[in-house]
């Protein structure tokens, strides 16, 4: 893909499959964005060497298949394997999406529940894993939704839902400072890992009205029908739409929006943002959501044919 000298050059380094490798090229505001994301299947050293090689030439770099913190209340942790990726690049900010992901999520369900396309108030929500999408978690509870935080279930494989803030909280605390010393990969699909399949717990997708969360998740532990769901999600490719249209999925909305038949992880977007920006890092939640409206950027909501 060829550069102009005015482009902000975007590139997102993933432990994820390269399977899901994309680009693409857009105008916001008169400015030229190109946008790419490049997975590692899993190989650490390799995605060290990547965001090193980035580092300085890219205006803004995304850091996908992992987090680099997860919030839980007013606390944040900081994965210590993903710090190490990142100790050596200096010149260019690295975003994880986790600052994106706390407004653009409450924005989005916010204006969900204050429209007719999906029904907030009173659903039930399987929300796969809430300690990295916290403020999507405040909000349908703010929203008035029956919420099943499935953080214990898909990320540790404990039969325990929870059902409040506080638990959630609670167990956060207790965790937290344990798994993000660990490898990343104990309890999160990397690589190859995140096209593999293995439906666990599925009566909890089965019983929600509405499944919201990481797609990783989503995709790996559903069971091959949910007919009828509503799926709030990201990081969506031609080939994931297709699946869930498949299983019967009525309704799925992105959180980011729909580029070149697909959704960029928060990652990509907050270092869209960012590069927009100028900045030389994450940007406090209400600049996000200034930039969102000045740019335009909207989630997508799209319908499938719910015949058989």
């Amino acid at each position: 893909m060829e550069v102009s000298k005015q482009a902000k050059r975007v590139i997102s380094i993933s432990l994820g499959s390269s399977r899901r490798d994309a680009s693409a090229a857009l105008e916001l505001g008169g400015q030229r964005v190109l946008l790419e994301r490049r997975g590692t299947d899993g190989d650490l050293s390799r995605a060290r060497q990547l965001l090193e090689q980035w580092d300085g030439k890219a205006d803004a770099i995304g850091l996908g298949g992992t987090d680099l913190y997860v919030f839980a209340g007013n606390k944040r942790y900081t994965f210590r394997e993903s710090a190490h990726l990142i100790a050596n690049v200096r010149h260019t900010p690295v975003l994880d999406g986790s600052g994106l992901k706390n407004s653009l999520e409450r924005k989005l369900i916010r204006s969900l529940a204050a429209g007719d396309k999906v029904s907030i108030k009173g659903s039930k929500v399987l929300l796969v894993c809430a300690v990295d999408r916290f403020g999507m978690a405040e909000a349908l509870l703010e929203a008035g939704a029956q919420v099943t935080f499935g953080d214990l279930i898909f990320g540790l494989n404990v039969n325990k839902p929870l059902y409040s803030l506080k638990t959630l909280s609670w167990w956060a605390s207790l965790l937290a400072p344990v798994i993000t010393k660990l490898p990343v990969s104990w309890f999160y699909p990397m690589g190859q890992e995140q096209e593999a399949r293995e439906p666990r717990h599925t009566e909890y997708f089965l019983e929600n009205d509405i499944i919201a969360g990481d797609f990783h998740y989503i995709k790996k532990f559903m069971p091959d029908r949910l007919p009828g769901k509503t799926i709030i999600t990201n990081t969506v490719t031609a080939a994931d739409r297709s699946m869930l249209e498949r299983a019967g999925v009525k309704t799925l909305i992105t959180t980011t929006p729909c580029i070149g038949g697909r959704s960029f992880g928060t990652n990509v977007m907050e270092a869209m943002l960012v590069a927009l920006h100028n900045g030389r890092g994450p940007l406090p939640a209400e600049e996000y959501l200034k930039l969102l409206e000045h740019y335009h950027i909207e989630s997508s909501v799209e319908c499938f044919s719910t015949k058989e």
